[in-house]
């Protein structure tokens, strides 16, 4: 009975594989997983920028006149502490960067640097010496350099002003020195952890019946649909070779369900090409209400009716308008593809807005096969 039940299982198994391998597409494996360990890092700074053209921070920024004048101390210059020196030509900076995945000492970032104060541009100006921490603290880079702003700004007398872009970001490329390494568990790991960016048991259950098919049984072990366990070599020569070998693979990825993306703020409508609607009946219309009002003034002739003559009085006419629209009824079939959803609802003259609308209808109906997802 266990061998009957063992055997009828591994049948379905491998039904369902080829069904999945029908209906799926393939991607190799680096494209659908994230190895654990092997990760970009982020860092950040404060610094200052200067050079600039009278385009820097007020005197209304503190900040930035107390770093001035910290920085000044550092090279023996003294300056009162309650001077508040009039600095146009110097603004207070956030700087960031990102540390790519097992980066060494040495390497160079590119680093963005965005204005804290109230200046007006960066164009022109360079960074000083600036340290760049990681979420621990400690300091792993140091960025300088003269600065590329994409932005341009230009104010007249009379307070009229002209802004291209964003004058108070720029980049510095290669404008970062790594001092020192991210700690990294990957070499240190015993085994190597496959996370996967869309979550499936179907591709779960497939990465891991394709390593185990090249390197042996029980190699790999997926231990959800998020997660693959792969056991790796301890050498880390031999640990390279293997990922190179990981990289290659193609996987059959698992059914996901399509999604329809809106975008509330711009009205943007984003449908994948896997979206089906079962068959239903939509009707779409425009209800519009106009309502006009007009003011007219009532002021009997007193030369006629003497002192009996009625007051001046202000009357209001109002005109109400109720139109329905050209409303339509049509029926989709089953299983009807995504192009002939468009076509159909290009035909009402419908709206990004409306087709959010008729979409929503269709999903609180049960007829819509997708996901629906408001960014």
């Amino acid at each position: 009975m266990n061998k009957m039940l063992t055997f009828m299982l591994s049948l379905l198994l491998v039904l369902v594989a080829q069904q999945a391998s029908a209906e799926g597409q393939t991607r190799y494996l680096m494209d659908i997983v994230d190895v654990q360990g092997i990760r970009e890092n982020q860092l950040v700074g404060y610094g200052l920028v200067v050079g600039l053209s009278g385009t820097g921070d007020r005197s209304q920024v503190k900040f930035t006149s107390q770093s001035v004048v910290n920085m000044l101390k550092q090279f023996g210059v003294q300056i009162d502490d309650k001077s508040n020196p009039k600095l146009k030509n110097v603004a207070a900076v956030a700087v960031h960067a990102m540390v790519p995945p097992l980066a060494s000492p040495g390497q160079t970032l590119n680093v963005t640097v965005s204005s804290l104060g109230d200046a007006k541009s960066l164009r022109g100006g360079t960074l000083l010496m600036t340290p760049l921490r990681a979420v621990d603290g400690e300091i792993y880079a140091v960025a300088q350099g003269n600065m590329v702003v994409g932005g341009v700004s230009a104010q007249g007398r009379n307070g009229s002003s002209v802004t291209i872009n964003v004058p108070t970001v720029g980049t510095i490329p290669n404008g970062a020195l790594l001092e020192a390494s991210m700690k990294s568990n990957f070499t240190e790991s015993k085994d190597i952890v496959l996370n996967l960016r869309a979550p499936s048991f179907m591709t779960a259950r497939n990465i891991e019946r394709t390593i185990n098919a090249l390197f042996g049984p029980d190699v790999a072990q997926a231990d959800s649909s998020a997660k693959v366990i792969v056991s790796a070599p301890k050498s880390k020569r031999e640990r390279v070779t293997f990922m190179s070998m990981l990289e290659e693979l193609q996987i059959e990825q698992g059914r996901k369900l399509p999604r329809v993306v809106f975008n509330s703020r711009t009205g943007t409508v984003v449908m994948g090409g896997g979206v089906v609607v079962r068959k239903a009946a939509v009707s779409h219309g425009n209800l519009t209400v106009t309502i006009v009002e007009k003011d007219s003034v009532s002021q009997p002739n007193s030369a006629l009716f003497g002192e009996a003559a009625g007051e001046t009085v202000v009357t209001t006419d109002s005109k109400v308008d109720i139109n329905t629209g050209n409303g339509h009824m049509f029926v989709w079939p089953e299983g009807i593809a995504l192009d002939e959803i468009v076509r159909a609802i290009n035909s009402l003259g419908a709206s990004p807005m409306d087709l959010m609308a008729i979409l929503q209808a269709l999903n609180e109906a049960g007829a819509l096969e997708a996901e629906l997802v408001v960014i």
